[in-house]
């Protein structure tokens, strides 16, 4: 699931809307910028170097395939003739022309919403144990009714707060949007700015009008913004997030399912979904996508860190959270329609199914294939706390094939970690640039979102990058390489979602944030070594 990164208020708008439209993090590193040197390794190190092309997959949401910086740079199915309805490639899916949608149905309907995990369980559990006692109970079963106390309070709890939250910003978002109207409608004008405000609120006798020029005035100042239809797009957006929280997500009797027309309990069923890797919501998707590998050959919007990437889209990802199958045959599909490297830019904290998506990982294992996983915007500790897909196998043995990345902010000063941003000092990787970052989204549009899902596609951008001016490498010298290259840094930081006050190097394995130009010195020098040894 995409939760949340801060309560619903007003201060949802705080992200977007303060933060300079700017792809910072491609920057060099600074004493004061905490950027990964993009734009310095393409023209210092990679100017004279050939590059081939490597296919990035990215499970989520959706993308936007009509996206202007986007489009050049999809997978393309070579042997798949877009729309006949025909299996041209006989690899079980028709029409699969730039990936494949495993929350779609054949009729090509989507799953938007979803419930989360916890809701799904507290579900199957209530007809057994509602009701009973604990002492009621044979010792077998009383593990599982542990599990059905647990989750029916986490279902309860999440639902009333976000109903209460929701009913807030939902009136909060009604007046202000109506406000906003009726001022553009009195003052004459389209677009309703500081200074129009300003002046207005200067000139103006009428008290009616003064009263809501002052609290539009005040909101935008509060929210570092110089446009209220800004403030509004970010309203409308914190208003449906909670809708779907409280109306889907914590909902036990919300079920979408049957659009997809699948057994959910079937683990080896693979023949469902559709073709539509975009779906009704591709925002995520297509921001993640963007991160990786926007079109760096034109002078629109944004530049992506891989300069020779095929995107393939593979919806598995839905408001809500994932489906533990639906991930399991998205690695599947990736892997074997060729992808080098995955990127999954989602997670949750039940996996009720692991098996089936660590075998699916072991699969991808075995075929050389990297996978890059979101640490997650809850703020704790993952070495602790549950996190799926997990960076280790049930067995308790790290995966070799993924890296976990926590999200950096552009400041080298105590906010260099964000605030949101899980971290392990056993099982996070690496940091990578993650709040205020500047990307795709549906529509040939752009703007800032901060995540987790922001890093992880940062690491799986540098990752291609490797792979396409080294094709040589493999999974794991890729991963080696990001790991012995990421900047270290001994900042003292607050931890996320705490007062107290840590070394970075203390919040991940390298403690270390993610740095291409250094990680093409070191992959040149083994290159360099490599050839010395034959």
């Amino acid at each position: 699931m995409k939760k949340l990164l801060i309560s619903a208020s007003v201060c949802l708008l705080s992200g977007a809307a303060m933060a300079q439209e700017t792809q910072w993090y491609l920057r060099d590193k600074t004493d004061s910028t905490a950027g990964i040197s993009v734009d310095r390794t393409y023209r210092e190190l990679l100017k004279d170097r050939k590059a081939t092309p490597v296919i990035v997959a990215v499970i989520d949401g959706g993308i936007d395939t009509t996206h202007e910086d986007l489009k050049r740079v999809l997978w393309v199915n070579p042997k798949e003739v877009a729309g006949n309805g025909k299996d041209d490639d006989k690899n079980g899916y028709v029409d699969d022309v730039h990936g494949w949608n495993f929350i779609g149905g054949k009729d090509g309907r989507n799953v938007s919403y979803e419930t989360a995990e916890v809701t799904r369980l507290y579900a199957q559990l209530k007809p057994k144990y509602d009701g009973k006692t604990r002492s009621s109970l044979k010792p077998d079963q009383q593990k599982e009714y542990d599990l059905y106390v647990k989750t029916k309070a986490e279902v309860e709890k999440n639902q009333a707060q976000y109903k209460a939250q929701y009913q807030g910003i939902s009136q909060f978002y009604e007046q202000y949007s109506t406000a906003v109207a009726a001022l553009k409608k009195a003052l004459n004008v389209t677009k309703l700015d500081t200074v129009t405000l300003r002046k207005a609120a200067d000139t103006l006798t009428d008290a009616a009008l003064k009263r809501p020029i002052t609290g539009v005035l005040r909101l935008l100042r509060q929210q570092g913004a110089a446009d209220a239809d800004v403030v509004t797009e970010e309203l409308e957006k914190a208003n449906e997030q909670l809708k779907s929280r409280a109306e889907y997500n914590y909902n036990p009797d919300f079920d979408s399912r049957a659009i997809v027309g699948d057994n959910p309990n079937d683990m080896n069923q693979r023949d469902y979904g559709n073709p539509d890797i975009a779906g009704p919501r591709p925002d995520h998707g297509t921001h993640v996508a963007g991160i990786i590998g926007a079109d760096r050959t034109n002078t629109l919007g944004v530049m992506g860190i891989s300069d020779a990437v095929q995107i393939m889209g593979v919806r598995a990802v839905p408001d809500g959270d994932e489906r533990d199958k639906d991930i399991a045959n998205a690695i599947r599909y990736a892997v074997d329609n060729g992808a080098q490297i995955i990127n999954m830019s989602f997670g949750k904290d039940y996996s009720p199914q692991r098996k089936t998506v660590e075998d699916a990982e072991r699969y991808a294992l075995s075929k050389g294939v990297l996978m890059v996983h979101a640490a997650g915007n809850d703020g704790k500790d993952i070495d602790t706390a549950a996190n799926y897909p997990s960076p280790r196998f049930m067995d308790g043995s790290a995966i070799p094939n993924v890296i976990t990345v926590g999200a950096s902010a552009k400041p080298n000063t105590a906010d260099l970690v964000a605030s949101f941003s899980n971290y392990g000092k056993q099982n996070v990787d690496v940091f990578a640039p993650g709040k205020d970052i500047y990307s795709t989204v549906p529509g040939s549009k752009y703007e800032n979102n901060s995540g987790t899902s922001m890093a992880s596609p940062v690491v799986a951008g540098v990752a291609a990058v490797l792979k396409s001016y080294f094709p040589k490498l493999t999974y794991a010298d890729i991963k080696r390489i990001i790991v012995q290259s990421a900047t270290p840094y001994k900042t003292k930081v607050r931890r996320p979602e705490s007062t107290d006050t840590v070394d970075f190097a203390t919040l991940s394995k390298t403690g270390g944030i993610v740095n291409l130009y250094e990680a093409v010195k070191l992959a040149i020098a083994q290159e360099g070594g490599s050839s010395k040894g034959k």
